[in-house]
């Protein structure tokens, strides 16, 4: 298996586990910054646990990841809270746009043809995938997933630009942020149910904290572009989770549209054979 395969697979198994996040989300009965302090603080210590970073020195890089990371933590629970989690997801995964739009520019990726086919190969599917559920109400928690997009875009893409234990620390020090500009706002931060806990330790340990390890391991072989086409899985994923959990069964439309995105992922990934750029871009 090539380094480019693998590091695609790693990716893969990431947008699995965070396609649980939806419906994890929901079935917590606490305000939405109560799960963000829960969720990221256990995700910052399994992070530490499992990637164990070797140091690296501070850059202007690195402190903006970190806070673009925060951002996206916060800004996804909180719109997954306001809005229906159909709408969270989809909007924060618009965000591959600026992924490709901005990719030559912060990771020094080479945007090729295929990756252009292949997104709009998968926006198109996503469309399909929530026609009847994408519903005006809510507009506040839609505006909060459309930053959350431009949050995980530019994540992604200075994860690809620092690579190593920079992007490790990244995700780390990220988490630990979101849970301190939360803490404020949770009232009595420790006293929750169990059943909530186990959720929320879910959340932190598997959702974001085995996720994210396999993310920033395979971001180190593949492009930004192509790490995000790959994390499509995860918006076509959640309402199986969704059906297993609450037994809401998809439409004819959302089958029609996992189909086109499974199929641009398979052939971005697997048929072309490799990654889309020949080189990786210096880490600062």
């Amino acid at each position: 298996m090539t380094r480019e395969r693998r590091g695609a697979l790693q990716v893969a198994a990431a947008a699995i586990l965070w396609s649980t996040g939806g419906l994890a989300i929901k079935a917590v009965a606490l305000p939405p910054l109560a799960i963000v302090f829960h969720r990221a603080w256990i995700a910052s210590i399994v992070l530490f646990v499992l990637l164990r970073p070797k140091r690296t020195r501070p850059t202007p890089t690195l402190a903006a990841s970190v806070v673009v990371y925060a951002g996206m933590v916060i800004t996804f629970v909180v719109a997954t809270k306001w809005t229906t989690a159909a709408n969270a997801i989809f909007l924060q995964d618009s965000g591959i746009v600026w992924v490709l739009l901005l990719s030559p520019l912060i990771a020094r990726d080479a945007i090729h043809g295929r990756d252009v086919a292949a997104a709009s190969a998968c926006l198109a599917g996503m469309t399909l995938f929530f026609v009847g559920r994408l519903s005006p109400h809510g507009m506040a928690g839609n505006a909060v997933a459309l930053l959350s997009g431009a949050f995980y875009a530019v994540t992604v893409l200075l994860l690809r630009r620092q690579r190593g234990s920079a992007s490790q620390w990244t995700a780390i020090f990220g988490n630990a942020l979101g849970a301190l500009c939360a803490v404020p706002f949770v009232s009595r931060p420790f006293a929750v149910p169990i059943r909530d806990f186990a959720i929320l330790a879910f959340l932190g340990v598997v959702q974001i904290g085995c996720a994210y390890a396999l993310f920033v391991k395979g971001l180190e072989a593949i492009t930004a572009a192509e790490a995000s086409i790959i994390s499509l899985l995860e918006p076509v994923l959640n309402p199986i989770w969704v059906f297993l959990g609450i037994g809401e069964r998809p439409t004819a439309f959302a089958i029609a549209g996992a189909g086109i995105v499974l199929g641009a992922i398979v052939w971005r990934t697997v048929a072309t054979g490799t990654s889309p750029t020949g080189g990786v871009p210096t880490p600062d």
